[in-house]
């Protein structure tokens, strides 16, 4: 209950639409399609570590990396449909290090992702 309070009180002062989990996310250009989301799923690390928490959900946050590098906006607007924004940049920044941002760039053959595929964002 505290959370989704703050969600909204820091919503509001963002000035930025709070986009709900549990509903439809609108659809975008920038946002990955199912049929990307299945080309790169099993490139991925699984979500259950052998040890420690489990990580947040891989599809939520590779959308709204690519939204980010698609849409060439800053990290700080990415929608909240996607999760937080630090977290998103986390896992991009341990994805290029690991290499494994390049694998998901060359399965989805995407022009826009590949020119921002060495650029730190």
């Amino acid at each position: 209950m505290a959370a989704r309070c703050h969600a909204l009180r820091r919503a509001r002062r963002l000035d930025r639409p709070l986009v709900a989990l549990g509903g439809a996310p609108s659809t975008t250009p920038a946002e990955l399609t199912d049929a990307e989301w299945e080309l790169v799923r099993p490139l991925l690390p699984p979500r259950r570590p052998p040890t420690g928490r489990p990580r947040h959900g891989h599809r939520a946050l590779l959308s709204g990396i690519v939204w980010v590098v698609r849409t060439r906006a800053s990290w700080r607007d990415m929608p909240l449909e996607f999760g937080k924004w630090e977290t998103a940049y986390k896992r991009y920044r341990l994805w290029n290090r690991t290499g494994l941002w390049q694998r998901l760039l060359a399965v989805l053959g995407d022009d826009a992702l590949k020119d921002s595929g060495q650029v730190s964002l």
